[in-house]
Order: C-alpha cells, then structure tokens, then sequence
C-alpha cells in the first residue's frame, strides 16, 4: 500500500469541509484514511421533516459520503470516484442531535470497490446502515497543492 502524504489529507479534509454541500449540510469528515472514513454531522431543524424527526435523506447522504471517502484514498492521484448505487436501511429514528457515520471499505478494486457505512446516534445506537458500490473514474481526480502519495 503506498504511504499517503499528511500534508495531502489536511488539505483534503479542508477542501471537504469547507465545501458548499457539507457546509449546507453541517456535516464534516472527521478523519480518513486507507479504507475508512469518520463523518459527523450536526443535526438541526434544517433536517427535521414535517413529523419531528431527521430526514431519511439526511442519512442516505451521510452513507453516499462516509462510503466515498473510505474508497478515496486507495485509488491513483489522477483518478475520480463516484457512488454508483446506494442501498441502505433505516434503524431507528432520531431527532435533534449529533450523528457519526463510519464508512468502510469491504471489497477495493482497481475499477469498482464496495463499501459499507454505520450511522450512530449521540448514544451509540446504530440507527442506519448502508451500502454502496464505488467507481473509479481515470482523469477526473481532485485538484490538490500537495502530492497524494509520499511514495
């Protein structure tokens, strides 16, 4: 596995967080690394619908983004990702609080890799599960002053 450069991963964790639809969102990717990702998001009225609880939107798009970066790491400098299908469930309800998913990668390929991501309420209980096929698309990598890999 080629060693990735820090530098490369706190601008990555820059660019993201600083980005338009995790910030509409109040959603942040906390760490990532080799097949894993660490999102959060702070939940608010925004994500409330009509009968008081969080939008089961609000946890497909946690899912689609914590299974997106556990892949993004692995795959070449120059090459993109994308989420091509995202199946998930819905555990249990939750309203107004903090939400931690937890993305995985269960199987990388050089072309498709297929990843799984836990969503936790503030007291550990699993309240949604996804997963999601992933596809790397050559040219279309994301812009960076630092190198990806160190190697």
């Amino acid at each position: 596995m080629r060693k990735i450069n820090p530098a490369y991963i706190e601008e990555l964790k820059q660019t993201i967080n600083t980005s338009p639809y995790p910030t509409h969102m109040s959603m942040r990717l906390e760490s990532v690394d080799y097949d894993k990702a660490e999102m959060v998001l702070d939940t608010g009225r925004q994500h409330l619908q009509p009968f008081g609880i969080v939008h089961g939107g609000v946890f497909a798009t946690l899912i689609d983004t914590a299974t997106f970066w556990a892949g993004f790491l692995r795959i070449p400098e120059d090459a993109g990702l994308v989420n091509v299908d995202l199946k998930l469930n819905y555990l249990k309800s939750v309203t107004d609080q903090k939400l931690r998913a937890f993305g995985l990668v269960l199987r990388p390929g050089r072309t498709v890799s297929y990843a799984e991501a836990k969503v936790y309420d503030e007291s550990g209980d699993l309240v949604a599960h996804g997963t999601s096929s992933l596809l790397v698309l050559p040219g279309k990598g994301l812009p960076s002053r630092a190198k990806k890999f160190l190697d």
